[in-house]
């Protein structure tokens, strides 16, 4: 008997991340890799991307990664990931491409290679398992949903979709292609929900183009700073339209829009109305245009755009100092994650004198399946089961009610969670040995070594701050030997809290002395944690805030004599005195030798 089941490691009850494991027998079937930016109370995390720990016990079972675009949702993982799991890549030209500038900083990677490109029309043989493709309408050109054959019938992932009728070639879904996999038997189908939220349909790219072009007319004396996900292709072309038609001139802002800009022109996936020449102007020369002649594309690491809008409102970008006559038009629509951030960046910029305007807020503009377009895929593809994947809970859950309209049962819907296996028995999906799955958060180059108590320790010194107490002891003496010396940072101001500080540092020594004089068998952990414990307690009971206790407790040096050190030290230095007169007196005999021609 074949075994099959399905297991998300990511974008399910959550925006992005999406990993899901398609195993057959002995073959792991992975569809994207992707990451999520950080909530707002993971602290210094710069992108969470899935644990990983599943993969690595079955290295050996990986058929391969198979890709559906090429935004950060679906490919940002892959650094993390193949330094840890040695898999074959599989996507279409472009999003291969961006795989490799995805992990090109990655020295563990220099020699991987392993990339297949693949389009529409290819199948592949994994003996019992055929993988094929279809053209999906999304953001960024060369979008694919997946088809997974197997002897039991066909799981399709969409990948991130919508239908879009007036979508170009690059762009557009192939419906032939849906029915054609519809009149198969499709055993399950894991469809985007990202955007069944909403009752309303996305307006269709071409309104969008006539938005921003009207956009930039309307602003024909300023200078204009779009905000854009650098990966949104799409988005990306509309603005080099409006740019040109204005007569205007492009600069990019941002190492990672200018990598993937650089390579969808190479691919031929942008088209640019002027030679290159003529359009695009260097970040450090932009200086040299008139406002009403530029336009400065940006984003940031990883290519969300809206922490290096921050910086530059912020005044903290060396090249872009924002005033008066900028127009700061925002082009993404943020994650529920980042819309405190949109919201305060938007303040700052306003402060700085800008006008700001956000395609969201006039325009309901997504990439991603409205409800009426998810129910459209069902009916064509008439799937047996619905998992709803990429999205919270929220949307997760509105996709469900949205297929119960077009007759899939409430049990044929599977409401997974990260880790949930989903095993097919003869005639029906259950599910059977879930397992947790956590995440795993990067910060810097650091991979993984940012857990839970890091974070808790972050927010604490964000919200309450530290005190640190460092005292010297003697323990032959039992006693301490130095008053504690106390730092505060962001908990109180010192100087203005002379008796909190006074009384912290008296609490410290008498446990700190309780200790010395009753313990048998000393321990420093024992020792730091009663005085943090004490501590804490007085400063709650005075402020009540919980800082950060630090206890630093030094002990004198048992084995040091300082009358002895003293004197090796003067016979030192009076040794180091009578070898240097004797060197000078041979220096000087030595000048007094006679010469050869004395001798003679």
């Amino acid at each position: 008997m074949t075994d099959l089941s399905i297991i998300p490691f990511g974008g399910v009850r959550e925006n992005g991340k999406n990993m899901y494991a398609i195993t057959v027998n002995d073959q792991i079937f992975i569809f994207d890799a992707g990451l999520k930016y950080p909530e707002t109370d993971q602290l210094g995390v710069d992108v969470v991307v899935p644990d990983f720990d599943y993969f690595i016990k079955n290295s050996d079972k990986i058929a391969g990664v198979f890709l559906t675009h090429g935004h950060a949702d679906a490919i940002g993982a892959l650094p993390y990931f193949l330094q840890q799991v040695q898999a074959p890549i599989f996507g279409s030209e472009l999003t291969v491409e961006l795989a490799k500038l995805a992990i090109k900083d990655q020295h563990a990677l220099e020699d991987y290679d392993d990339y297949h490109v693949v389009n529409e029309k290819t199948e592949i043989d994994f003996g019992q398992v055929t993988v094929s493709f279809f053209n999906t309408t999304h953001s960024i050109p060369e979008s694919l949903g997946i088809v997974l054959a197997t002897p039991y019938g066909q799981v399709v992932y969409t990948g991130d979709f919508k239908f879009d009728q007036t979508a170009n070639s690059y762009y557009s879904t192939d419906i032939a292609r849906l029915v054609e996999i519809g009149q198969g038997k499709v055993l399950a189908l894991l469809a985007d929900a990202a955007g069944t939220g909403n009752e309303l349909n996305s307006v269709n790219e071409s309104k969008i183009s006539e938005y921003i072009l009207e956009t930039f007319r309307e602003n024909n004396k300023k200078r204009i700073i779009v905000a854009a996900v650098a990966s949104n292709i799409q988005r990306i072309q509309q603005v080099i339209d409006a740019t040109v038609a204005t007569k205007r001139q492009l600069v990019l802002s941002g190492n990672d829009i200018e990598n993937v800009v650089r390579t969808a022109i190479r691919l031929r996936k942008l088209n640019l109305p002027v030679p290159e020449n003529k359009l695009f102007v260097n970040l450090k020369n932009a200086k040299n245009l008139l406002a009403s002649e530029t336009v400065i594309l940006e984003t940031g690491r990883m290519g969300e755009p809206i922490k290096h809008l921050n910086r530059m409102a912020n005044g903290e970008d060396p090249y872009v100092r924002i005033g008066e006559d900028d127009l700061v038009f925002i082009t993404t629509t943020p994650s529920t994650a980042m819309e405190s951030v949109v919201a305060k960046t938007r303040d700052m910029l306003f402060k700085q004198g800008a006008d700001v305007k956000q395609i969201s807020s006039d325009l309901r503009s997504s990439g991603h399946a409205s409800r009426n377009d998810l129910q459209i895929m069902i009916n064509v593809l008439k799937p047996e089961y619905f998992m709803p994947v990429q999205g919270e809970y929220r949307v997760m859950t509105t996709a469900k009610a949205a297929a119960e309209e077009v007759n899939i049962a409430e049990d044929h819907i599977m409401m997974a969670m990260k880790g949930d296996q989903f095993k097919w028995l003869k005639d029906h999906f259950e599910l059977q040995d879930s397992f947790t799955v956590g995440e795993t958060l990067i910060d810097g180059a650091g991979i993984g070594d940012i857990g839970n108590v890091v974070l808790r320790d972050r927010r604490i010194l964000s919200e309450d701050g530290i005190f640190v107490s460092v005292v010297t002891i003697d323990r032959k003496k039992r006693q301490v030997v130095s008053k504690p010396k106390l730092t505060s940072r962001g908990f109180v101001y010192v100087k203005a809290n002379r008796d909190l500080m006074k009384e912290a540092s008296d609490l410290t020594v008498k446990q700190i002395e309780n200790y010395l004089t009753t313990t048998k068998s000393f321990d420093w952990n024992e020792l730091k944690n009663g005085v943090r414990e004490v501590v804490s307690r007085y400063l709650f009971e005075q402020t009540r805030r919980r800082p950060m206790v630090m206890p630093v407790v030094m002990e004198v040096n048992q084995n040091r004599r300082p009358a002895a050190h003293k004197s090796v030290q003067i016979a030192g230095q009076q040794r180091n005195r009578q070898m240097s007169k004797i060197e000078n007196k041979q220096s000087k005999k030595q000048n007094t030798k006679p010469t050869a021609k004395t001798v003679k």
